[in-house]
């Protein structure tokens, strides 16, 4: 009997596996397409036009893009010199830390936001607001806060990980030139991590554009006041204006879209600057 006629044929299974896999993966684009094209039924260009002229959803627009673009400038601010701490430094207690800083990737939205309307009601939230004057409770300040808060923490995970490729060995090179620590980290790691800053500037701003839960609660939804897109689709919902409240997730839909655009772009430019 030869060698190939004792293996087992596993034609068969390999067709079933691939053939069970590929069901399941249209399957569920199946439902992701369904989800998409439900949303573009309820709209038209006519549509579009009305809820583009009032007044009130082009300045939930024009709020949306301000409190997003400065929630991801705090989210680098914070999260580059974060991830890199965790990326290099062992320390008593950082098991606990990254537990602490990966809570709101996974913490109900809800929860964020009445953690935030709570933290103010404490006295030194309100020393912050009454002393100080920074008024964040159902304010523009709230909504970046909120926005922040979420953001930041995808912000750490992403540059936490592209830290982590950079090898130890660029960095020690450095010093033994005489760079210090701080010209190491400014002129060697940040250039080195400048796809990776993309990358979380991106994911933050995505991220921060369709909050909703802690943005509610903490900072509300007031018309002309703290109303962004997401918050603008709750409010045509609530009165049952389903057309306008699909014109806008058609919006943010466009939106997110374009942020895996240029992340696919970026990843395409390193792939081939690497070949």
């Amino acid at each position: 009997m030869s060698r190939q006629s004792q293996l087992p044929n596993t034609r068969p299974a390999s067709l079933a596996f691939w053939g069970a896999s590929i069901a399941t993966l249209v399957a569920y684009a199946l439902l992701l397409a369904g989800i998409l094209a439900a949303i573009g039924a309820w709209t038209s260009p006519s549509i579009y036009q009305k809820a583009l002229a009032s007044r009130e959803i082009r300045h939930s627009l024009g709020l949306s893009v301000a409190t997003c673009g400065l929630a991801t400038l705090l989210s680098l601010w914070v999260a580059t010199p974060t991830a890199y701490v965790l990326s290099r430094k062992r320390f008593r207690g950082k098991a606990i830390v990254e537990i602490l800083l990966d809570l709101p990737v996974v913490m109900p939205p809800l929860v964020m936001g009445l953690g935030l309307l709570l933290l103010f009601q404490t006295i030194p939230g309100r020393w912050v607001e009454t002393s100080l004057g920074w008024r964040f409770t159902y304010t523009p300040a709230g909504v970046v806060l909120a926005q922040f808060a979420v953001a930041c923490a995808f912000a750490i995970r992403s540059l936490r990980a592209t830290f982590d490729e950079i090898p130890e060995r660029t960095e020690q090179v450095a010093r033994t030139l005489g760079a210090s620590d701080g010209q190491v980290f400014t002129r060697v790691m940040l250039p080195a991590a400048r796809r990776g800053l993309f990358h979380a500037a991106a994911v933050a701003w995505a991220r921060s554009l369709g909050e909703f839960g802690p943005i509610l609660v903490f900072a509300g939804a007031t018309r002309m006041k703290t109303e962004v897109m997401p918050t603008t689709v709750f409010l045509e919902l609530s009165i049952g204006n389903l057309e306008t409240a699909a014109a806008v997730s058609v919006l943010l839909l466009l939106a997110a879209a374009l942020v895996l655009l240029v992340l696919r772009w970026l990843d395409g430019r390193e792939a081939r600057r690497s070949c």
